[in-house]
Formats: structure tokens, C-alpha cells, sequence
């Protein structure tokens, strides 16, 4: 099924073998060298990656490319191996939206307006770069500095729509959806009413023509500022057959990694995306932090999910991201104390976990979609716990998530509606998980007999059924053998 390129990994060998034949005294080190200085993406990459959603726009006070950069390296220290860039593109002026459904043009006062900077998801423009952000020449810095790092960079791209003052409105309106009156529309839902994204243009994908154009658009990020892959934005949403077209096309250039904001298996198939969203996965875990579901309901899910997807397909878990962040609250919000529980569930269940910007320093406030914001820069609990999940992730086998990954064994205990255990095992390695997912205190066994390492303490603790162990409410270990 699914196996990124490994004729690129030849290649790249292949290649740097003749480089060091032919070597000259005074080599010259050119930009395609600069270029070639992190392997292509590969499956061994994905199996014990940790992904970082990049918001520009609020990273920073200065919410621009070279802010980002700056800090690439100390995402290292996390385990950060792939970052994925919000939409980088400029934003459309016309229908741009302040807030639910004000648009820009809505507000009198000019200096009240100026400060509405729009969706990041109504594009403007696929070829270039909002200036707020920078220029080229900084975004190609950022990716040549992620690659120093051993890091790779896939853009958030936006298929099913574009801006109001997107080039194609006028000189290609046969690109987009048209209502009986040869007007061109806002996406709608199934029930063929608009979703309320009344600041974009839906995209017509009954045109062959459109679908050759968004190819290109695609590809010219890949040849001409060397990205890794992309995000796609409610990939669902865009006809099967299209990414069916385009994947193939787009990995001719390079060895890349795409990511669905889907949870169909059906758009993993083949050689297409590599990764969904665990969108299922992530409302149960707030479900639980809320008491309204219990550890029975993952057991179930997790059945259900290994039924669902194949192998090889990686579901990528979180328990934060931009639209949960600005729409639905923040984790302290959502999960309270539960909060690092299920953080360290995220990084131990089979899957890839995902650090928002703002999460690894402790974030408790919705950043603003539509205008300037800024994350906080203090480190506080959040980033050394992120820092050892990350290393644990990198660097033990056991918690391998990628296209061949670890074994997941539920472990049985005395409570199981309130306490989740389970083991994770490659070879003679494993990783077991026990947390009590519950407001109240519980004393319990543990189906399991071995002696083992907290991960968090480095302190030993040994299993036996006929051990019995208390817990506070959201209390976890995580152990190593």
C-alpha cells in the first residue's frame, strides 16, 4: 500500500556516494546542496514523529516568517520532526470577515476596520505570500533552517475554495460553483444550504481544467521552494478521483507526506495521504474530561478504529489545534484537570501526536481568528512534559505510530470504566499506559506482571495481578522496561 518513496532514499545515497567520489580540493557548495542537506520524508521518519501546527499570524508579536524561524531549533527539543505552516497565503480583501457574520466592509469606523486581517483559509492568491508574513526570500529561509534542524515543512492548503479577489473569480469564473443565475456562490452543505464561509468562492470540480490548474499551483511550491508535503483542508470535501489525480503527480517531484483533515479511510487508500485526523478520537477525550463518556467508551473506540483503518493508515491525535483553540476553547477549558492525562494518551496510543502554537507554553486563552494575536513565551508545566513525551516518542520502538506501527494491548484491570491501561510492545520493548480517567480516587489491579521504570520519575514500579494500586483523579504513569 502506502510507503513514501523508498527509491529516494537510493537516491539520495546514490547520489552522495558519487558527490564524495568526485570530490574536488576546493569543493563549491551550491543551493541544490543546501537543499539535499535533510533526507526525503521517509516511513521511517513517520513512525515516531511528533507534527507542530505552525500559526504564524499569532506566534509572534511581529506574526512573521522570521520571528518563526528563530525558534525553529528550539522545537527540537521536543521531538518536533514536522511542521505544518497555516495557510502562508495572502488573504482576500472582498467579503472579508471580522467576526461570525460581520464582514469587514459591515464596520464604519476605518481604524476600528484595519484591525480585521480575515481567514487565513480565503486565499487570495495560491503563488504567493501574505505580506504581513514577509517575503519569499523569508520563507525559504524558514524551510532551509527547518531542514538544518531535520525537520520538514508541509503547507495548510485550502482546495475547495478561494478568496473573492482570487484572479480566477475574473478571468476563469467557470472554475467555480454557479448557482441558476450564472452567479458565482459560497460553498454549501449537503442539504445544498451555505455552510456561513461566506468570505470564499466554491470551486467547481466537475472542471478538468480547474483541477489541472490547482495541480500546478501545488507543484510549484514543491519545485521552486522545496516543501515537504501538505495539509489539506477539508479534504473530504474535493471528489475523490481529484487527489486520485493529483498525489501521483505532485510525488513525481519529490518524496512528500500528506496529511487529510478527514477521517474517511477511503482517502488513505493507495499511494494517497499518509495521515487523517483522529477528529472521533479527540471529541471523546474531551468527552471524558467532561465525565459524560468512560474509559469503556475508548475501548470501544479503539476497537472501532482498528476495524475502521489498515495498518499502515496513521490517525493524528491532539488534544488542541487552531479551530478547537479559537472555537471550542482552550484545553484547560475543555479538559481541565484531566489535561495531562490525556496529553500523554495522545503521544502513547498508536498515531502521531500534534503541538499547537501556544500549547507547549502553557496557553489558556482562545487566540482571535480574524485579528492580531499573540502566544504567550514563558515556559511553565506544559513544555517539560512535552519535552519528555516528545523524547519518548523519538526514541523508543515501542511507540512506534508511523506506516508499521508498535502493538496495542489493552490491559485489563479491576476498574476498567475508570482506569484505561495498556501496553505498547515492539520486540522486547514496551511502554505501558494506566491512568484513572476519573474525578474520584481508585484503588485497583492491574492484569500485568513485569518490572518497569516511570517514564516521569525514573523511579521503578513493578505489576502483578495481585498488586493493588491507588490512584488520584487523572492520575497516569507512563513505564518503560
Amino acid at each position: 500500500m502506502k510507503s513514501i518513496s523508498s527509491l529516494w532514499l537510493l537516491l539520495v545515497l546514490f547520489f552522495g556516494m558519487v558527490a564524495c567520489k568526485n570530490e574536488t580540493k576546493d569543493p563549491v557548495v551550491t543551493e541544490t546542496e543546501s537543499e539535499s542537506s535533510i533526507v526525503a520524508i521517509n516511513d521511517s521518519v513517520l513512525s515516531n514523529a511528533v507534527i507542530y501546527e505552525a500559526n504564524i499570524r499569532q506566534y509572534s508579536p511581529e506574526g512573521t516568517f522570521d520571528a518563526f524561524t528563530a525558534d525553529i531549533p528550539k522545537l527540537k527539543d521536543l521531538g518536533v520532526q514536522i511542521i505544518w505552516l497555516m495557510p502562508i497565503h495572502p488573504i482576500s480583501m472582498e467579503k472579508r470577515k471580522a467576526q461570525g457574520d460581520v464582514m469587514v466592509a459591515d464596520i464604519e469606523d476605518p481604524e476600528e476596520r484595519k484591525k480585521y486581517l480575515g481567514s487565513y483559509y480565503a486565499v487570495a492568491d495560491y503563488q504567493a505570500v501574505n505580506p504581513e508574513y514577509g517575503t519569499k526570500e523569508d520563507f525559504d529561509e524558514l524551510i532551509a533552517t527547518a531542514h538544518d534542524n531535520d525537520m520538514y515543512v508541509i503547507l495548510d492548503w485550502v482546495p475547495n475554495h478561494t478568496g473573492w479577489d482570487h484572479p480566477w473569480i475574473s478571468e476563469h469564473p467557470d472554475y467555480y460553483t454557479q448557482n441558476e443565475q450564472g452567479e458565482i456562490i459560497d460553498p454549501l452543505n449537503n442539504e445544498g444550504e451555505s455552510w456561513g464561509w461566506t468570505d470564499v468562492a466554491d470551486l467547481n470540480y466537475d472542471n478538468t481544467e480547474m483541477q489541472d490548474a490547482m495541480i500546478g499551483e501545488m507543484r510549484y511550491w514543491i519545485k521552486e521552494h522545496n516543501i515537504d508535503g501538505f495539509r489539506c483542508d477539508v479534504a473530504h470535501g474535493v471528489p475523490q478521483a481529484f487527489w486520485e489525480k493529483a498525489i501521483p503527480q505532485l510525488r513525481e517531484e519529490k518524496a512528500i507526506f500528506m496529511l487529510a483533515e478527514a477521517e474517511i479511510p477511503e482517502i488513505m487508500t493507495g499511494d494517497l495521504f499518509e495521515m487523517s485526523y483522529a477528529w472521533e478520537g479527540h471529541h471523546l477525550l474531551n468527552e471524558i474530561a467532561k465525565g459524560t463518556a468512560t474509559v469503556e467508551a475508548f475501548d470501544d473506540y479503539m476497537e472501532a478504529r482498528t476495524k475502521k483503518w489498515e495498518d499502515n493508515d496513521i490517525l493524528m491525535n491532539f488534544v488542541t489545534n487552531h479551530d478547537e483553540n479559537s472555537w471550542n476553547g482552550t484545553v484547560n477549558e475543555r479538559m481541565g484537570d484531566a489535561q495531562d492525562a490525556l496529553l500523554a494518551l495522545t503521544y502513547t496510543m498508536p498515531g502521531m501526536p500534534l503541538i499547537y502554537s501556544g500549547q507547549e507554553y502553557d496557553m489558556d486563552k482562545r487566540l482571535r481568528f480574524f485579528e492580531k494575536d499573540t502566544i504567550p513565551k514563558t515556559k511553565g508545566r506544559v513544555w517539560p512534559l512535552l519535552e519528555m513525551l516528545g523524547h519518548l516518542k523519538a526514541n523508543h520502538p515501542a511507540l512506534s505510530g508511523g506506516k508499521t506501527p508498535a502493538s496495542y494491548e489493552r490491559l485489563t484491570t479491576s476498574e476498567d470504566q475508570k482506569i484505561l491501561a495498556f501496553r505498547r510492545k515492539e520486540g522486547n520493548r514496551e511502554v505501558i499506559y494506566i491512568a484513572n480517567l476519573h474525578t474520584t480516587p481508585s484503588s485497583f489491579t492491574v492484569n500485568a506482571t513485569g518490572n518497569y521504570t516511570q517514564v516521569t520519575t525514573e523511579e521503578p514500579m513493578a505489576l502483578s495481578p495481585e498488586t493493588t494500586h491507588d490512584f488520584a483523579p487523572w492520575q497516569y504513569v507512563i513505564l518503560s522496561n
